[in-house]
């Protein structure tokens, strides 16, 4: 154990819990007792590959190229490489095939199998990751022919939000989606789980010996996870409930509402950090804070704003996923604003931009209104060429450039998030007396000033209000009337 490590993980231990924020803490208790990848490479066994959670460990990843160009297949490979090691294991190998779409059987086909197997057992790998959603039978014929574990992006993003869901509302909603991909991909291993036919002695479907005993134990386990499904939709759905009372009082207040959305591990977190000194987990991983985050912020004129950080997205979102988040995304659609973050130094951001745009528009489709307007926010520009900057304020005219790591560009985003946010349309002209100064603090708070006078009587304003203000300050209205 080097010097540097024991003081990260055994002296950091002695840190004084009051000195570090919540985020910091949540990153400390991470790094204790971190699986070291690779150690084991002895395959385990694979009949109940379903019941168990991943162990993944030495993998090798195979990706179909159907369209696009060379570059754009390897990204996304790279990408699954990432999303493997943000899981916990160690990549050996990425092979990518060119077809004009999988193969219905096997993904790769028949002859492909053969040589990933020789691939698989020189590398000593004990799980192989394809890059797409494989069938229920696509699966069984690889398991049967590879005799190691075979999963799907799918299943590694789902292990992944497991991992790292801390909130009960984040666990039940990962737990409904990893239901949710699992029911139809139940399947007997053995007799155990196998179907047994019914019916009369020498029909067709059915006979002597064959007759079933009732439900088997692969019908039992479907009947339990439909119970269970419909048990955690409902669970899910008085979360659901407690958000919206939540969002409804901020509404009832007239408080502007800033959701940030964007691509895993765009910086979204240091963001709203930056912005609010929030102290959310903040670490280099890919889906590492799942749990919507809420946090008061001013803009430059003393408006309050809330910001709010979602999950992050990815390429080919499973829409398990989409489906079990809906309430965490709902914050997304009933936003004043939305702060799209890009990551700048990423090799092609465009790619993330399309593809958080994909998951917003999907969203406001299913709860058919209309999106809120969109701030692109190109963050870690510290990290960046200029080259990449350059072709990023080329490809997206009126973004916003900042880094969240330096603090360069902040104050500029403060401004711009100041800009777009509704303003009060409601014009006021009041007296209101100095023993009711808590009202004038809330039209500073809430409303835009226009004119401000003290006099003997109390304090004369002109300002726009919103509407539920505006009926508060109208017994305080000049002449009886309000403008």
């Amino acid at each position: 154990m080097t010097e540097e490590y024991t003081q990260q993980g055994y002296h950091g231990a002695m840190t004084d819990p009051a000195e570090l924020s919540l985020g910091e803490l949540e990153l400390e208790e991470r790094s204790y007792l971190r699986r070291v990848a690779g150690l084991s490479t002895e395959l385990q066994d694979v009949t109940e590959v379903e019941y168990r959670r991943l162990r993944l460990e030495r993998v090798v990843l195979v990706g179909v190229w159907t369209e696009g160009s060379a570059l754009e297949s390897e990204a996304s490979l790279t990408e699954l490489a990432r999303l493997a090691e943000t899981a916990g294991s160690e990549v050996l190998e990425g092979l990518v095939q060119r077809r004009d779409r999988p193969d219905p059987a096997t993904y790769i086909g028949s002859g492909k199998v053969n040589e990933l197997l020789d691939i698989v057992r020189a590398t000593g790998a004990d799980t192989v990751i394809c890059d797409g959603e494989l069938s229920p039978s696509q699966l069984q014929q690889l398991e049967a022919r590879l005799k190691v574990k075979v999963i799907d992006r799918t299943a590694l993003i789902l292990d992944i939000f497991a991992q790292h869901a801390r909130s009960r509302e984040g666990k039940s909603q990962v737990e409904l989606a990893q239901l949710q991909y699992l029911l139809p991909r139940l399947r007997g291993w053995g007799e155990t789980l196998s179907r047994q036919a019914g019916g009369r002695a020498g029909g067709g479907n059915g006979g002597v010996g064959l007759r079933g005993p009732g439900e088997t134990k692969l019908e039992t386990d479907r009947r339990r996870i439909r119970a269970k499904i419909s048990k955690l939709r409902k669970e899910i759905k008085g979360m659901g409930t407690v958000r919206d009372t939540k969002r409804g009082r901020r509404v009832t207040n007239s408080v502007p509402s800033v959701a940030i959305a964007g691509y895993t591990n765009a910086g979204k977190s240091s963001l709203l950090n930056a912005l609010t000194g929030a102290g959310v987990l903040v670490e280099d991983a890919l889906f590492a804070t799942l749990d919507a985050t809420t946090r008061r912020s001013e803009t430059p004129e003393g408006h309050t704003y809330t910001l709010t950080d979602t999950v992050g997205f990815v390429r080919h979102l499973p829409h398990q996923l989409v489906e079990a988040f809906r309430s965490t995304l709902d914050e997304v659609a009933d936003a004043d604003l939305v702060v799209h973050v890009v990551d700048g130094a990423d090799p092609m951001p465009e790619w993330q931009v399309t593809a958080v745009r994909e998951v917003l528009n999907e969203i406001g489709h299913r709860r058919d209104v209309r999106m809120p307007p969109e701030l692109v926010v190109v963050n870690k520009v510290d990290a960046a060429s200029e080259l990449a900057l350059a072709r990023l304020r080329h490809l997206l005219p009126g973004a916003v450039f900042v880094s969240a790591h330096t603090g360069a560009g902040i104050e500029a985003l403060r401004e711009r998030i100041g800009e777009l946010l509704p303003r009060p349309e409601q014009e006021v002209d009041v007296l209101v007396p100095y023993a009711r100064g808590e009202l004038v603090a809330r039209v500073h708070r809430e409303g835009e000033i226009l004119t401000e006078e003290h006099t003997e009587a109390g304090t004369q304003l002109r300002a726009r209000v919103n509407p539920d203000l505006a009926g508060v300050l109208e017994v305080f209205a000049v002449n009886g009337t309000s403008a």
